[in-house]
């Protein structure tokens, strides 16, 4: 099965100049972990809800600073036509729970664990073995 037949296409995205506080609550609003950063339709950065809190509050940035100071840039990618075992092996490989998937440097897509678990029975077991590996301690 390939990924873009599981993908959620409805991908919110904010910013580089989006504050903290603006990317926290847009996570609250859509209900989920992370958000693509783009800018010009390009993919910069990505930001979890753990790095609002961890490189955020905990290392005391204010809230209403932009979110390019706390985001990833390096984004682990990837492509429609994967199959849902290998983004799992990205995912796992990477210790990451969402790919987003890019055509280009656009985000058309992206792939969470939940996901893998819920959208496709037969993916199940990728989703706990991607579980596993990236909840492992090296």
């Amino acid at each position: 099965m390939k990924i873009k037949e599981i993908m959620t296409t409805d991908v919110e995205t904010c910013m580089p100049e989006s504050t903290l506080q603006e990317v926290a609550l847009k996570m609250r609003e859509i209900n989920v972990g992370s958000i693509p950063i783009c800018e010009d339709g390009r993919l910069v950065g990505i930001v979890t809800d753990r790095d609002i809190v961890v490189r955020g509050l905990a290392e005391q940035i204010p809230s209403e600073a932009p979110i390019s100071e706390i985001l990833s840039a390096e984004v682990v990618t990837g492509t429609v036509d994967l199959t849902v075992e290998e983004a799992a092996e990205m995912m796992a490989t990477h210790k990451i729970r969402r790919l987003p998937i890019v055509t280009g440097e656009q985000v058309i897509g992206i792939v969470s664990l939940g996901d893998l678990a819920i959208r496709d029975v037969s993916a199940n077991h990728y989703a706990e073995n991607t579980i596993i590996e990236i909840s492992e301690v090296e």
